[in-house]
């Protein structure tokens, strides 16, 4: 077999860490975000398209396999995975990576976890799977630059899920090579635009990477393979044309994606975020912490190219909803902050926020888009009727790594999404086993919590 230096270079790498080679802020980063990544899975497991997926595909429940979070149900890992990230994309609060451009660990979690329960794994050997999956996934992501036309979930994801199954395997570096070159022929042909006009299909992509992931391990177990170099025609020819295989190891051990990550508050598209925090600012400023909605006249919105397609005035469902700026800025207006409930099925048909958002124009502003990757910049001007202007902006988003959220904002997110699904006292205690899930040894000890 003719072997590729860099891909050699990074399965020695994932096959021959063990989490005392990672740094004490990388595991407190995989405990942050496996918490926040199970909240958001919780709550988006109580929308009803999800419930009725999960009526539909998951089958008998068999309490000694993996949990469906926030269903109080089990089935088999596959399953789980699927379900459980189609359940964490539903509310647009993932945390995610900008240098990658997506999502990592709504990707890496669902697998890592269903897996890890239905073998009965440690805590420790989640959070390393975890920690490499995330940063394989991630990498592949800045590596390569998925075309336009495509959406990230469902792509360079299920590699990240496959990796992260394969250490919780303890995969050998052969295994392991082939393991990433087989997951990466199984990733989706995902379209931009099913975001863009409310498509629901796109928030399973990221559940279909999870099952995807444990998928690529069945088969390379039954004996299949993948090309030799499965990640550079993948990620270099078909989804991508470009592939540069340095950043795949370009300080490999002493560079980690998990703790370049960024954390959502606001329960939309990230495109949105810099414009709602600059609306926020405007907000905090009037009196009483608001403005009346009914005091606007219109709105310009002046932001990057990627968020300037953001500007349906019109949205037909929640998650076009969470795609429109022209919505996002209105419903904040109406409701006075950016929350879960902004964004519901009744928020979207609200009559204020519809009229408003038909006022809100937006419009892409070239040295703003210049300014990309490294800032997703936004201005917006409030006209009042009473002939008022109030103008900010924003050039790092809130909760991104150079602006990062404190751990008692992100323990109130984490409080927000779970306490309504398990109470006060359950929600305490599983936040309180993820915060020592490194001494369990057996992660069951805590996800057996998520069925009371």
């Amino acid at each position: 077999m003719i072997m590729t230096d860099y891909l050699d270079e990074l399965v020695a790498y994932i096959c021959d860490c063990t989490i005392d080679d990672l740094p004490l802020a990388a595991v407190q980063r995989a405990k942050s975000v496996l918490a926040d990544s199970i909240a958001v899975i919780a709550a988006g497991a109580q929308e009803k398209e999800v419930k009725a997926m999960t009526d539909q595909v998951a089958g008998p429940d068999d309490p000694a396999l993996a949990t469906i979070i926030g269903a109080g149900r089990r089935t088999e890992a596959a399953k789980a995975a699927l379900i459980n990230g189609t359940a964490g994309t539903f509310l647009e609060l993932d945390e995610g990576n900008q240098f990658a451009r997506g999502h990592p660990a709504i990707h890496v979690v669902p697998a890592a976890l269903a897996l890890a329960e239905s073998r009965r794994l440690s805590g420790r050997r989640l959070l390393i799977a975890l920690i490499l999956g995330y940063e394989v996934g991630a990498r592949i992501g800045i590596a390569c630059k998925i075309r336009m036309s495509m959406h990230p979930h469902g792509s360079w994801g299920t590699v990240g899920a496959a990796v992260a199954v394969g250490k919780l395997l303890a995969y050998d570096r052969s295994a392991m090579r082939e393991l990433i070159n087989v997951s990466s022929s199984l990733t989706l042909a995902t379209s931009r635009r099913t975001m863009l006009e409310g498509g629901l299909v796109r928030n399973v992509y990221s559940g279909v990477s999870g099952h995807m992931g444990i998928l690529a391990h069945q088969l390379v177990d039954a004996g299949f393979n993948g090309e030799k170099d499965g990640l550079k025609t993948v990620f270099g020819q078909v989804v991508s044309e470009t592939f540069d295989t340095n950043e795949m190891t370009a300080g490999l051990g002493t560079r980690y994606e998990i703790l370049r990550n960024y954390f959502k508050r606001h329960a939309c598209c990230r495109y949105n975020h810099a414009t709602l925090d600059a609306l926020l600012e405007i907000m905090a400023e009037a009196p009483a912490g608001r403005i009346s909605y009914e005091d606007v006249a219109d709105v310009k919105v002046s932001t990057y190219s990627l968020a300037a397609q953001l500007c349906d005035q019109r949205p037909i469902n929640t998650l076009a909803g969470k795609f429109s700026i022209p919505f996002a800025v209105a419903t904040t207006l109406v409701h006075g902050h950016t929350g879960v409930e902004c964004f519901t099925p009744e928020a979207i048909h609200n009559r204020s926020a519809r009229e408003l958002a038909q006022k809100v124009r937006v419009v892409e502003d070239p040295k703003l888009t210049a300014m990309m990757p490294d800032r997703r910049p936004s201005r917006i001007t409030l006209n009042l009727k009473d002939g008022t202007r109030l103008k900010a902006e924003a050039f790092i988003n809130k909760g991104d790594f150079e602006d990062p959220y404190s751990e008692n904002e992100l323990l109130e997110k984490y409080n927000q999404l779970a306490r309504p699904v398990w109470g006060r006292e359950i929600a305490q205690k599983i936040y309180g086993e993820i915060a020592d899930v490194d001494t369990i040894s057996d992660v069951n000890e805590f996800t057996s919590l998520f069925a009371s």
